[in-house]
């Protein structure tokens, strides 16, 4: 995970509040995903702090710490009060026994060496501490659709005429990630020791129609394009 969002931060929250749906379907998920841990939460790639001030502004939420790379990003958080520390994943040197839940939303597919940071989280959590990897799922439709805008490296191509939502996630940003399938990141939360997994899922409607109406979290990763996955450390 790189500075890669450095210059497109306001593009980041115009995409989110240009789709008052998804973002509210996904922070809804969120909060649901978070009632399976307890605080502290550190928040890893938080961006620019806004699902964290949704959190608390509409579900009572309380996530104060965050890990950004983006500079740019991080000040954004840190004006929405959140203390940020600027490193990567793979780099932050995770503070032992501090934190009881360590989640990852919307940021796995923007770390390179997932399995190093589960690792390095799985050791720095308490016994019975949780980690939430939140991220749209590689073979979800938002996953196949933006691989074959990332493939294309344009929404403007004629394959996807038709096809992408009214306002698509900015390209510069989808050319950025790297997206792993449900079933890879099960692979590292299990080889790594998490036991106990739960899944939450929403997004389930096709792209060109999941900003008409907010959508409940409800449980699995079979049919949605944003998808929780929680796991424990054993006791």
């Amino acid at each position: 995970m790189s500075a890669k969002f450095d210059q497109y931060a306001e593009k980041y929250d115009s995409w989110f509040l240009d789709n008052k749906n998804v973002l509210a379907s996904e922070a809804a998920m969120v909060a649901e995903a978070l009632k399976c841990g307890s605080a502290p939460v550190l928040s890893v790639g938080c961006g620019s702090g806004l699902f964290e001030m949704i959190l608390q502004q509409e579900y009572n939420l309380q996530v104060k710490d965050g890990v950004e790379p983006s500079i740019d990003m991080a000040q954004i958080a840190r004006k929405r009060g959140m203390e940020v520390a600027v490193a990567t994943a793979e780099e932050f040197e995770f503070p032992v026994g501090v934190y009881k839940t360590v989640m990852f939303n919307g940021s796995p597919s923007y770390i390179t060496d997932l399995e190093l940071v589960v690792k390095k989280v799985y050791d720095a959590l308490p016994a019975g501490g949780c980690i939430i990897l939140i991220d749209v799922p590689k073979e979800s439709s938002y996953g196949l659709l933006y691989n074959l805008a990332k493939s294309v490296d344009s929404w403007s191509d004629e394959l996807l005429s038709g096809v992408f939502p009214p306002n698509p996630y900015p390209i510069e940003l989808v050319r950025a990630a790297s997206w792993r399938t449900n079933a890879e990141k099960i692979d590292i939360l299990e080889r790594t020791g998490f036991t106990s997994l739960k899944y939450l899922q929403t997004l389930t409607t096709h792209p060109l129609y999941s900003d008409k109406a907010f959508e409940k979290p409800t449980e699995g990763y079979d049919k949605g394009d944003y998808v929780a996955i929680i796991g424990y450390k054993p006791q």
